[in-house]
């Protein structure tokens, strides 16, 4: 077996390595082994680059490497779990970028050989990653709030997106027609300008809870773009690996858009027809039922059957170690106490998950919203903490609502709900929620990690 095989096998074991990845991340159990087989894969895969190819500034491509290791193992371990959305959405577009960079490089060398198949898929990676790399900073900017969360529009968007969409297109026939020549920079560097602005136009109009399925459509684009840089470099595992993000891309989107009911177009898009959620901070000032944590130690202790409802408020509180001390103490007194989970609560699909597999939460103890749903009616108490469109009975009742359609968890069929928040403004999603002026919803206001003591103490002290 000489140098070539040796080289094309190490690729094909990268290749299934992440394929491995990816089914091992489909399951709570198997995610981490998963992890580390994408990481193993992507390795193997740098290292075999040295290997094959004969590279020019071998010390500044190191030093390079170095920097870019620094930075991912220190953003990995310092970034919160509540801003992880915004770490995935940098990370991919980086990838976009780069994607777009190395089309941008390569376009002439293509157009040189005659490779117009090349040329086409440079020119893709050119329009879809400066997109992706446009698009993701913005969706950073909005879930990092260094800009509104709501949906930003003016009059004749889509006309302007249309018209830039189209002035992209004609540019790319005019790169495609001088390819053969260094005179190819111009228009790809416009090609590569003009698509950064239809990238930050294509996420602006989106707002509120909408913002992580864009981020998983960026994602898919990038994988897009790594597949068809690929082509351009004719490296069949980049191919490989992007065509798989793109495809886990495009159906977790859907998965997401559809536990959201609705369409990837309506979210997109829908704010210019006023359908887009809209990231509002009004408070309500209508009277509700409040209770201390005394009353909620009560009310928990002598309850039969509890289901406990997380969200994003107990990610901000990091009060999942103190829930999952709570529940213990409970289930010790008999109480039977599972988890209801929302497959968007959080800010990114899994997000629930990962936080209380961070707490030791056994992952029985989690059920998925339908079978949570089907034991609603029996719960005594639906214990909502931190979490609030999720739960919103607007998705059921209210046509006019822009969540309207989206499946939730009906915490309003259980005997009681106690419900913990910080404030009385409205979730991500920006819309005033029902159920917390049911009369059978006890409000217990304050920071879920210090309610959630308070509880804890109270019927310890029972």
């Amino acid at each position: 077996m000489n140098k070539t095989d040796l080289i094309d096998l190490g690729y094909l074991v990268a290749a299934v390595c992440f394929i491995l990845a990816l089914k091992g991340l489909s399951g709570p159990k198997t995610a981490r082994r998963g992890n580390q087989l994408g990481a193993a894969g992507a390795a193997l895969a740098v290292l075999l680059v040295f290997v094959a190819q004969s590279l020019d500034h071998v010390l500044l491509i190191l030093a390079t490497i170095a920097v870019g290791s620094l930075v991912g193992v220190v953003a990995a371990r310092r970034v919160a779990m509540t801003q992880m959305p915004q770490l995935v959405a940098i990370f991919n577009g980086v990838g976009g970028g780069a994607a777009a960079l190395v089309a941008f490089i390569e376009l002439p060398k293509v157009g040189d050989a005659g490779a117009r198949i090349a040329v086409v898929a440079a020119l893709f990676t050119l329009i879809v990653g400066g997109v992706s790399f446009a698009g993701s900073a913005v969706t950073f900017a909005k879930l990092q709030e260094l800009m509104t969360t709501r949906p930003v529009t003016f009059p004749g968007g889509p006309v302007v997106f249309a018209g830039l969409l189209g002035l992209d297109v004609v540019t790319c026939g005019w790169a495609f027609a001088v390819s053969d020549g260094d005179s190819v920079a111009i228009p790809a560097a416009l090609v590569l300008l003009l698509s950064l602005f239809i990238g930050v136009l294509f996420v602006l109009p989106v707002g509120g809870a909408d913002v992580p399925i864009v981020i998983s459509l960026l994602n898919a684009f990038t994988g897009l773009t790594v597949a068809a840089s690929g082509y351009v470099i004719t490296n069949t595992l980049l191919i490989v690996a992007g065509t798989l993000v793109g495809a886990s891309g495009t159906i977790l989107t859907r998965m997401m858009a559809a536990a959201m009911g609705r369409s990837v177009v309506s979210i997109l898009f829908g704010a210019f027809k006023g359908g887009s959620t809209a990231g509002s901070t009004e408070v309500s000032d209508r009277p509700v039922r409040q209770a201390g944590a005394e009353d909620v130690a009560v009310l928990l202790a002598y309850a039969r059957k509890i289901i406990v409802i997380p969200g994003y408020g107990l990610a901000v509180a990091q009060a999942q170690h103190v829930i999952h001390e709570l529940v213990g103490v409970l289930k010790e007194r008999g109480v039977e106490v599972s988890y209801g989970i929302h497959p968007v609560a959080g800010r990114m699909p899994g997000h629930m998950n990962v936080l209380l597999a961070e707490a030791s939460v056994p992952y029985e103890q989690l059920q998925e919203m339908d079978e949570a749903n089907s034991a609603m009616s029996t719960t005594d108490v639906a214990l909502v903490v931190g979490a609030n469109d999720v739960v919103n009975p607007a998705a059921r009742a209210d046509a006019s609502s822009p969540i309207y359609g989206m499946p939730i968890l009906a915490a309003d069929e259980a005997k009681a709900c106690v419900f913990l928040k910080r404030s009385m403004r409205p979730g991500f999603a920006g819309i005033e929620n029902e159920l917390l002026f049911d009369p059978n919803t006890t409000l217990l206001f304050g920071d879920a990690k210090d309610s959630l003591t308070k509880v804890l103490a109270a019927v310890k002290a029972l």
